[in-house]
């Protein structure tokens, strides 16, 4: 999609510090980050939010989870803990209609959702 900016960093239009890459899938570095670590990870494919997931497209959740596997283990966090989150539609505080999930760690988290 021409406006929107996650895929503006996945064509590479926009720099990012890019974490991880695959065919697929692709994370970078929150630009405001809520923690030490603060991934987004995103489908290469623009899909506005999970409510557009379909049989043909759904297979993008298992990249983005193993994805966040890989991620944590490259940022210290395996065994540790971190929180996959994905906020779905305006009242959920999505404000990037690029499906994503925040890979959030690297410091206690407590019981809040961030």
């Amino acid at each position: 999609m021409a406006d929107c900016i996650f895929c503006k960093i996945i064509n590479k239009e926009i720099p990012s510090t890019i974490v991880y890459e695959d065919e697929t899938v692709m994370a970078f570095r929150d630009i405001k980050p809520v923690a030490p670590v603060h991934v987004l990870i995103v489908p290469k494919k623009h899909i506005p939010s999970v409510e557009a997931l379909d049989r043909d497209n759904a297979g993008v959740l298992a990249d983005i989870h193993l994805a966040a596997k890989k991620i944590a283990e490259k940022e210290g966090l395996s065994g540790k803990g971190f929180r996959l989150i994905n906020n779905c539609g305006k009242d959920a505080g999505q404000t990037v209609f690029h499906l994503h999930y925040h890979l959030i760690g690297g410091r206690e988290l407590g019981e809040k959702l961030i």
